[in-house]
Order: C-alpha cells, then structure tokens, then sequence
C-alpha cells in the first residue's frame, strides 16, 4: 500500500474533497488509500483535467487542511 499522507491527514482531506469534488464517489477516495499520485489520477478521469491541474487543485487544498 502506498500511503504518501498521513493517515489522520487524510481522513481530515476526505471531508474537503467531497464539499470540493462532489461527483467522487466514496469508492473513487477509498480506492486512492491516501496516494495523492492516485488522487490526482482519479480527478483527471472524473472532471477531465489535465495532470498538471488536478495536481495544482489537490496541492491548494491540502495546504488549506494543514
């Protein structure tokens, strides 16, 4: 399992992810397991963002929870 946030982190993400990106499914977060590269994939396969975007948008809202 790849786990590149912090799991405590990550449960506090998942409550912003779905006020920020409400069409993920809850089964679109579980899969990600906390792996931001495997977030990033998922909010280019949902919203058709470019790599680059997804991952600016993820990164804004982490700094948001820190």
């Amino acid at each position: 399992m790849n786990r590149d946030i912090a799991e405590g982190k990550w449960k506090q993400l998942k409550g912003q992810i779905r006020e920020k990106w409400g069409e993920l499914t809850d089964d679109d977060i579980d899969q990600v397991e906390g792996s931001s590269d495997r977030f990033i994939g998922v909010l280019q396969e949902r919203y058709g963002l470019a790599r680059e975007e997804a991952k600016k948008q993820f990164e804004e809202l982490k700094k948001k929870v820190s």
